[in-house]
């Protein structure tokens, strides 16, 4: 590989790993925060949506790096910035307009492809997995730990038992409260549903 076609497979890389990280948030959100299904449909419009938006963003810097280029030409004073650019700048501007405008393309054919596209995908639905067994693994050795096994017990003991008073208990009481809720609520349906029975049974007599 030459030096353009280097920059711009590590282009599309760095754009892909981020189109990956994006739709595995979306999984996370959408199946876990939001109770939903893995719908693979779905997962795969928002990879093409995260891959068209590196790549318009890819396009706009050709766009920028040719308007400096173009400023630049005929230009040998000294610079008086970093972006302020030469006529000896030219070459290097020029090659990566170039490499931009390959990852832009890149990236607009693999928003065409549905198995490149389903590559993303299931890659990110393992990374999402991957996250909440690691989540579930850490709080399941948090919380089955003995005293005895935690370094830090004493020292995060006053806070466990404050977390337990404020969320847990708290989060309790409520669920309690809703259920009695519940229960007066039936049980006033069930008496108006009797008294009605009786109603129409007295009026039969």
């Amino acid at each position: 590989m030459g030096r353009t076609a280097d920059a711009i497979a590590e282009g599309v890389a760095i754009a892909t790993s981020a189109a990956r990280l994006a739709v595995k948030n979306h999984i996370l959100v959408g199946t876990i925060a939001e109770d939903g299904v893995f719908d693979t449909e779905k997962y795969i419009a928002d990879t093409r949506e995260a891959l068209r938006a590196m790549a318009e963003e890819a396009e706009e810097s050709e766009k920028a790096l040719n308007a400096l280029r173009k400023r630049a030409r005929g230009r040998h004073s000294d610079p008086v910035g970093t972006h302020d650019y030469r006529d000896r700048d030219v070459r290097n501007l020029k090659r990566r307009a170039r490499q931009s405008h390959g990852v832009a393309a890149k990236l607009r054919e693999m928003m065409e492809d549905p198995e490149e596209l389903g590559v993303i995908v299931e890659e990110a639905r393992k990374a999402a997995w991957a996250d909440v067994r690691h989540n579930l693994d850490r709080r399941l050795k948090v919380e089955g730990m003995r005293p005895d096994q935690d370094p830090d017990y004493e020292r995060m003991r006053e806070a466990r038992m404050q977390a337990l008073r404020l969320v847990d208990l708290q989060a309790l009481s409520s669920e309690q409260r809703a259920k009695e809720k519940r229960r007066k609520k039936q049980q006033k349906a069930a008496e108006k549903e009797s008294a009605k029975a009786s109603k129409g049974a007295s009026k039969g007599d």
